[in-house]
């Protein structure tokens, strides 16, 4: 018997068990933390712009030929495209569960390429972005001025140029984005009257100004070949792209032939103001900057979560005087709040199983060996957890709690065995583990097998709901065959060096044996009778089973359990053709709704609209 050696040679079977235990407590350091696993489907995201172009014109001339060249890209589900009024397109395309997202980037990269050549030069000339999409937000930071010393313009840029990369380097960020960026852009405003009056088109302009606003290179003095008493070679700089107002509005649209000049200020308006401002975001009132921190897969949401904040507490260290920053949204909180709830747990739950092993044993050298053996077979697990790519999350430790009751059985099993023998028998600690081995080797291994064969099947689910219970039973597997093993090695080995001769239980533990001993007999005496009248007790069970089924059905269902995370969405959308009076009035109201709690922070983001100066103007057709 393979349990004898250990017997013999308890060292090795204590090495073996401080090897699994010190694996378990380094992968409890690495293993990545979060609420849920993975379960997620990974998704690809292509944008597009035409500028100038309504929703119905995109559709046509970028949405058709881009999506039909991606459809039925490998290992696709499905996917969904918007186009809007303002000239932008976006396309998601989600794919099957457990794919590699880089590949599936590539491939709908490769058919975005077949459409190119269908597409409107202004498009091409504006770019088509291919790139992976986190669906998973880890936090919103906002950063904003607490005595509005700096508007919208401002903090969006600041943010852009000094946040954006920094906390994409973040190791386990996904993706780093702003909402509505309102990005650093000259806004040429022209006068329809002037452009009549002067025989001019917009495209005229817009040929002037791409004529004149370029970087040349200008060459270089003294480059070979050249003459031997050429001493110096010089590389000559011009003025490249404009970047002042004043340099935009003395643009030369047309020279004409009297020697005067149209120039971009005669047009009209040149001003530095945003690309875009389709949006806008405000924190408790203020203008904002909100940053949305998204989790790359198989990241631990909480150390990136804590490196985030250590990175923006460093970026802070730079901001300008009245500037500030705030995590609004952290989705970690709820994490940490549960997975310190489920440790608790799993702590009450090891006492508890120790109590009453000590309880039923009646022994302290009885009840060291399952004290023992639970915590190797419980750690031991996260290094196969690890190993394979899983995380500690409310699912796997669940599943851990669970597992407490169960791998104290091994244990408790070796334990009773051995003590019955050296008490009726009169053998030796030593003698009396390796008879008692002898005996219950096999139904160890045959305990663990049918345990297997009830939660192994779990493992194989397809589908979003089998990738989430596919940890629970993971987790339930290798602690039955980490238990197992310890019933095998550790157990036999410390019962032949703890367990004393003679060591009977005395006084009111002795008394509570006798009652634990009462209560199974009269167990035993009343299932003796239940077996005579097989039918009734058949007939319960049906019953049982009926109810069952029927609780089953009334029984409200779900994905996943409804839980507070402190926070809450909303999402209101007017009827066609609101008016900029009403859309103001509604977002008054939602501002005036969510600040009678001062104990609140929000943010309100309007798309389609920019709030300035206290009046929305729309941006939308």
């Amino acid at each position: 018997m393979i349990s004898a050696l250990f017997i013999d040679r308890p060292r090795l079977s204590i090495v073996l068990s401080v090897v699994l235990l010190l694996a378990g407590l380094i992968a409890i350091t690495q293993i990545p933390v979060a609420q849920f696993p993975d379960i997620i489907p990974p998704q690809v995201q292509v944008s597009a712009v035409y500028p100038g172009a309504s929703a119905a014109v995109v559709e046509s001339t970028v949405a058709q030929p881009v999506e039909s060249k991606v459809n039925g890209v490998d290992n696709m589900l499905y996917m969904k495209s918007t186009s809007t009024n303002d000239g932008s397109y976006s396309l998601t395309v989600t794919f099957a569960l457990g794919t590699d997202p880089d590949i599936n980037t590539v491939n709908v990269q490769n058919k975005v390429n077949l459409a190119q050549s269908q597409l409107p030069e202004e498009v091409k000339r504006q770019g088509l972005t291919v790139k992976k999409k986190s669906t998973a937000m880890l936090q919103v930071v906002s950063l904003y001025s607490p005595q509005g010393t700096y508007d919208s313009l401002f903090l969006s840029n600041y943010a852009s140029i000094n946040l954006v990369d920094s906390l994409a380097r973040v190791p386990g960020v996904g993706e780093v984005s702003l909402f509505g960026p309102l990005d650093y852009s000259m806004r040429i405003w022209l006068r329809s009257d002037a452009l009549t009056a002067l025989g001019l088109t917009p495209a005229d302009v817009i040929s002037a100004i791409q004529g004149q606003n370029v970087q040349a290179a200008v060459g270089r003095i003294g480059a070979q070949p050249m003459t031997p008493d050429q001493q110096f070679q010089i590389s000559l700089q011009t003025k490249g792209r404009l970047t002042e107002v004043a340099e935009f509005e003395n643009i030369v649209v047309r020279a004409n032939p009297d020697g005067s000049k149209v120039r971009v200020k005669d047009l009209g308006t040149v001003e530095l103001g945003a690309k875009q401002s389709d949006s806008v975001s405000r924190l408790n009132g203020h203008p904002t900057a909100a940053l949305a921190v998204y989790l790359a897969p198989g990241a631990n949401a909480v150390a990136v979560a804590n490196a985030i904040q250590a990175t923006m507490q460093r970026l802070s260290e730079r901001f300008p005087e009245g500037l500030a920053y705030a995590v609004i949204y952290d989705t970690t909180d709820f994490v940490k709040a549960s997975l310190e709830k489920v440790i608790h747990t799993l702590f009450e739950a090891f006492v508890l199983v120790i109590l009453v092993v000590f309880v039923f044993l009646g022994s302290w050298r009885a009840t060291l060996i399952p004290l023992v053996a639970v915590p190797v077979a419980l750690v031991g697990t996260f290094a196969f957890l690890l190993a394979i790519g899983f995380s500690a999350n409310t699912i796997s430790l669940l599943a851990v709690v669970l597992a407490i009751g169960i791998v104290v059985d091994d244990a408790i099993v070796v334990v009773e065995n051995v003590e019955r023998l050296m008490e009726e028998e009169g053998l030796s600690p030593r003698a009396a583990a390796k008879q008692a081995m002898e005996q219950i080797t096999g139904p160890i291994l045959a305990i663990t097998l049918v345990l297997l064969s009830v939660f192994l099947p779990v493992a194989f689910i397809p589908g979003i709901t089998g990738q989430l219970f596919q940890q629970f039973a993971a987790v339930v597997a290798f602690s039955m065959l980490i238990s197992a093993i310890n019933a095998l090695t550790l157990a036999p080995a410390l019962c032949a060096l703890l367990l004393k001769p003679g060591g009977h239980t005395r006084g009111l533990m002795a008394r509570l044996m006798r009652g634990i001993d009462w209560l199974r007999d009269g167990y035993a005496r009343v299932v003796a009778r239940l077996v005579r009248v097989s039918l009734l007790v058949l007939a319960a069970v049906a019953g049982a089973g009926l109810a069952t089924g029927w609780l089953f059905q009334v029984t409200p269902t779900g994905f996943l359990p409804e839980e507070d995370q402190g926070a809450f969405m909303a999402e209101i959308q007017l009827p066609q053709g609101a008016s900029v009076n009403r859309t103001l009035e509604v977002v008054r109201q939602v501002e005036a709704l969510v600040q009678a709690d001062p104990a609140t922070q929000w943010v309100l983001t309007v798309p389609g609209y920019s709030i300035l100066d206290g009046a929305i103007e729309s941006n939308a057709a």
